[in-house]
C-alpha cells in the first residue's frame, strides 16, 4: 500500500461511519414526527362528543413519539352513522386518522339495519374515556319537571333524537316499551347543541343523552334551574344525582328489566367510542393505544376533563373489543324484542 492510499483510509473510515449513523438516526426517527392525526368526530360542534374529542386531541399528541399536531373534523349525519362509515371504508389505515362516534350504532348492525358500511368487529378499538350514563332532563317551562308529571302527560312528551341507534332516540324508545312513558321521539338533529336549542325554544320538552354531556354544556342551565333532570336510566344512582328516580326501579316485569339492562345499561359503556380503520399496522396501534390510555392518566387532561366537568372513566380498547363482539351473541328473542322496540 503507498503512502498517499494509506492516508486516505482514515477519512474513509470517518465517512462510512457517519454515512451509517446518519441512516440509523433516519430509521429511529418517529414516524409521526411532523405528521397530522385527523381525529374524525360523528357529531356538531359544541356537543358532548365535540368537546370530549378535542380535549383528547389536545393531550394525547404529546403521548405519540414524534408529537403530531391533531386536526379534529366534525363530520355530522345520521347520528354518526356517516363518520363510522367514512373511518371503516374510506381512511386510510395509515395510523393517521382516528375515529369517534356513537357506539349505540352497534347494534344497527346486529339489527341488520340500512346504512351500515362497518363491521364492527374489525375496527380497531383505541377505547373510551368514559362510562356515560344517560339521564332524560326537561326545560321547566315544559312543565315535566318530575317522573310523576312526565307519567301523568295526557299528549306524549316530545323528546330531541339524533338518530336510531344512539342514546337519544333509543333510550326514549325502550323506556317507552318497558315502563309505557308517554314519549314522542322527534329525530333528526344533527348534534345534542341543537337539541338544547329545541328545548330552549319550546320545540321539544327534553332529551335523553349522556349526563357527562349534559352537565358540562348545559351546566348555568341545570344550575338556575331552567332544566331538570327527571329519570336517569342506570343500575343505580349518579353521584351527583342522588335523588333522581332509576328506570329500572319503575319496570314491573323480569323482561322489561333485561331490556334496559342490555338496551341502555350495557350500551353507555362504549358510548364514546375510538377506533381506528381496519388493517391500520400493528406498531402504529400499539403506539396510538399505548398514548391513549397514558392520555387517560395524564393530569393535565384530567384537570381539563373536570374544568369541563366530563368524567374521566377509561376502558381500554381490548376490553371494549370483548364488549362490542358480546353484543353479537345475544339470544335471538332479546335482538328480535329490541329490535320492534327500536325500529
Amino acid at each position: 500500500m503507498n503512502t498517499k492510499t494509506s492516508s486516505l483510509l482514515p477519512a474513509l473510515v470517518v465517512a462510512v461511519i457517519l454515512a451509517l449513523g446518519s441512516s440509523y438516526a433516519l430509521a429511529q426517527e418517529p414516524f409521526y414526527k411532523g405528521k397530522a392525526i385527523r381525529l374524525v368526530v360523528g357529531f356538531a360542534a359544541g356537543g358532548g362528543f365535540d368537546t370530549n374529542a378535542r380535549i383528547v386531541g389536545r393531550h394525547i399528541a404529546k403521548h405519540v413519539p414524534g408529537n403530531p399536531s391533531i386536526i379534529v373534523e366534525n363530520m355530522t349525519g345520521a347520528g354518526s352513522q356517516i363518520a363510522a362509515n367514512h373511518v371503516y371504508k374510506a381512511a386510510k389505515p395509515d395510523g393517521l386518522t382516528i375515529g369517534t362516534f356513537a357506539g349505540g350504532l352497534i347494534m344497527n348492525q346486529v339489527f341488520n339495519k340500512p346504512g351500515i358500511e362497518f363491521d364492527a368487529r374489525k375496527y380497531i378499538f383505541l377505547g373510551v374515556p368514559a362510562q356515560n350514563p344517560p339521564v332524560c332532563v326537561f326545560s321547566k317551562a315544559s312543565g315535566i319537571t318530575s317522573i310523576d308529571k312526565w307519567m301523568a302527560a295526557k299528549e306524549p312528551v316530545k323528546l330531541g333524537g339524533l338518530s336510531p341507534g344512539n342514546t337519544t332516540d333509543d333510550v326514549p324508545k325502550i323506556l317507552k316499551a318497558t315502563i309505557n312513558l308517554p314519549i314522542q321521539v322527534v329525530s333528526g338533529y344533527k348534534g345534542t347543541s341543537d337539541i338544547r336549542l329545541a328545548v330552549e325554544s319550546g320545540e321539544i320538552a327534553g332529551a335523553c343523552w349522556d349526563w357527562n354531556s349534559v352537565g358540562s354544556t348545559w351546566r348555568k342551565a341545570l344550575d338556575a334551574g331552567e332544566v331538570v333532570v327527571v329519570l336517569q336510566p342506570t343500575p343505580a344512582p349518579l353521584p351527583d344525582l342522588p335523588k333522581v328516580p332509576l328506570a329500572i326501579s319503575l319496570a314491573k316485569t323480569e323482561e322489561a328489566r333485561r331490556l334496559i339492562q342490555v338496551g341502555i345499561h350495557e350500551q353507555y359503556q362504549v358510548l364514546r367510542l375510538y377506533v381506528l380503520p381496519p388493517g391500520t399496522p400493528k406498531e402504529r396501534v400499539e403506539i396510538l393505544r399505548s398514548a391513549f390510555q397514558e392520555t387517560m392518566k395524564d393530569p393535565e387532561f384530567k384537570a381539563e376533563m373536570e374544568k369541563s366537568r366530563l368524567d374521566v372513566d377509561p376502558i381500554a380498547g381490548s376490553e371494549v373489543e370483548k364488549i362490542i363482539n358480546g353484543f353479537f351473541k345475544l339470544p335471538p328473542d332479546l335482538v328480535t324484542k329490541l329490535m320492534d322496540i327500536l325500529k
